[in-house]
């Protein structure tokens, strides 16, 4: 006879959260459902401690006299880093799988290959340009404009995975972080944690006036309107959501909210 998981704790999904998005060493006590649910819900606030250290670095880089560029490619180096590079590996992953025009199985099959295929290595490319670019200009205007976009765009990656475990978003496998995290969330948490995630966003940038709350807003609202796009048109050639494509999603937000940011500067 099955049994029904005990409810997560707190805890426990600040554990998940940061033990299945992180490299930090945080030991995941419980890998189930409720676990999880908590995990995705906590997900931004592991946005939230990865953004600070990218902008940590990039403030202490352009401190010893730095130039904005290399404070930026400082700032796009550190999510690599801390996410042992699980994203960035998803979205080329998913650009491979989208790219071949293969039916779902073969789809889903060419993106579990180690390999990157040439669809994957271009669209790499043009992220972490992108991103470097909208960073640089960040930091070109101040300091404080460039902590900001390091810390949004984290928040907006994490955010998006997030609004991708809502529940009506099925696996498109069996196995893996997809099927751990795929419906667990409820549509109504998903929701309140992404207004409560627009709400702080605009009051941070707002700190530099007006314009700059609403852009940074702005630049959250865009960023998950791209994850969703992706997220649709994943759901129908695939058949549902993988890590990978919960990967591309986090790049695809991150990246559309430093454009944004980088937009009227």
């Amino acid at each position: 006879m099955s049994t029904v998981p005990s409810p997560a704790s707190p805890l426990d999904g600040l554990r998940f959260a940061f033990g299945t998005l992180t490299v930090l060493p945080v030991r995941v006590t419980r890998w189930d459902r409720p676990a999880a649910r908590g995990g995705m819900l906590g997900a931004p606030l592991v946005g939230l401690v990865v953004g600070g250290c990218a902008a940590g670095l990039g403030l202490l880089l352009l401190k010893l006299g730095a130039s904005p560029l290399l404070a930026a490619v400082a700032s796009a180096a550190v999510p690599a880093v801390l996410t042992r590079g699980l994203h960035l590996d998803g979205l080329a992953d998913t650009a491979d799988g989208l790219g071949s025009g293969k039916p779902a199985e073969d789809a889903l099959r060419i993106m579990k290959q180690s390999d990157i295929g040439p669809f994957g290595v271009l669209t790499l490319v043009l992220v972490l340009l992108a991103q470097t670019a909208a960073l640089a200009q960040a930091y070109g205007d101040s300091w404080a404009r460039g902590a900001v976009a390091a810390v949004t765009s984290a928040v907006a990656a994490r955010l998006a995975l997030t609004l991708a475990a809502r529940a009506g978003v099925p696996a498109a496998r069996p196995e893996g972080l997809g099927a751990a995290v795929a419906g667990v969330v409820p549509v109504a948490g998903a929701v309140a944690v992404a207004a409560g995630c627009v709400v702080v966003a605009a009051l941070g940038g707002g700190l530099s006036g007006v314009a700059d709350g609403v852009r940074t807003a702005a630049s959250v609202a865009a960023a998950l309107a791209a994850a969703e796009l992706l997220l649709r048109h994943c759901t129908r050639r695939f058949g549902g959501v993988t890590g990978d494509v919960f990967g591309g999603l986090a790049e695809t937000a991150s990246t559309t909210a430093l454009t944004v940011l980088a937009l009227g500067g």
